[in-house]
């Protein structure tokens, strides 16, 4: 399932932003819900317990740069 890395990284610092700052090593990372290819929601929660998850930043992904 792929998520837009910076959509995705959005969402993370205005949740960063929004409680505090970021979350600490340790610590789970906050639930947040994107689109997935195909157009339907997933939260982070949905794959709690059940699958790992791998979130990759690539630092020029969808920019014209």
């Amino acid at each position: 399932m792929a998520l837009g890395s910076m959509a995705l990284l959005a969402v993370v610092v205005a949740m960063a932003a929004a409680a505090g700052g970021p979350p600490r090593v340790g610590q789970p990372a906050p639930d947040f819900v994107l689109k997935d290819q195909n157009g339907r929601e997933v939260r982070l929660s949905d794959f709690r317990g059940k699958k790992s998850v791998v979130l990759a930043f690539y630092i020029r992904a969808f920019t014209p740069g």
